[in-house]
């Protein structure tokens, strides 16, 4: 299977053969199952429903939706399939393995950045700010002039302006599988990966 969801545990790192060290982020797919799946004949589109960890105190409906797995899963993700794909085979009730990513695979991985709340310029933009002379006593972080006052007598959109910084759906391209741990159902990803602790990521090897 080239598609996985897991979730990201801790940052370490490991050493290669050559002594070198190698950071990398370790995901745990423990308990990942394929619970639906959405057709071009019935959905208008191809995709894969998976579903990670247990549910401790679901509500009856939820019982009600995932009777045939005798639990509810803890989070629910859906990812989308070419019509060419090999991943159009997904079997319902399927326990998602390890078995196709090895050490040295290409993979994209999507998460969630971490939120950091309303931020200002220089965090979020990375401005210079102004000069910290000459009298300045409350402008150091501003973000100086925005826009003309006569031509073009607006702002443009899209300036660069503070705002909400974070919380976004970040995909990382071309990162490398390091390590992989059948048995333990642990992937170890080179580098860093979006998302806090404990955030649900999606990893999709690449073609």
């Amino acid at each position: 299977m080239s598609l996985l969801i897991g979730y990201k545990k801790e940052m370490m790192q490991i050493f290669s053969a050559d002594g070198d060290v190698i950071p990398c982020t370790v995901i745990d797919i423990n308990d990942v199952i394929v619970v639906g799946k959405r057709t071009e004949e019935k959905n208008k589109y191809k995709a894969v429903i998976f579903g990670i960890g247990r549910k401790k105190k679901p509500s009856k409906p939820e019982k009600g939706k995932y009777k045939d797995l005798k639990y509810v899963p803890r989070h629910v993700c859906e990812i989308r399939i070419d019509d060419t794909s090999e991943d159009a085979t997904f079997e319902v009730g399927k326990e998602v393995k390890l078995d196709t990513f090895a050490v040295g695979d290409k993979v994209h991985v999507t998460g969630i950045s971490k939120g950091k709340g309303f931020q200002g310029v220089i965090k979020r933009w990375g401005f210079k700010g102004g000069p910290k002379t000459h009298g300045q006593s409350d402008k150091h972080r501003s973000p100086g002039s925005i826009g003309g006052g006569t031509d073009p007598g607006r702002v443009y959109k899209g300036k660069k302006m503070p705002g909400r910084m974070g919380n976004d759906k970040v995909t990382i391209l071309n990162l490398e599988v390091a390590k992989v741990d059948q048995k333990n159902g642990i992937l170890c990803i080179k580098g860093a990966v979006p998302g806090g602790r404990n955030s649900l990521v999606k990893i999709r090897k690449r073609n």
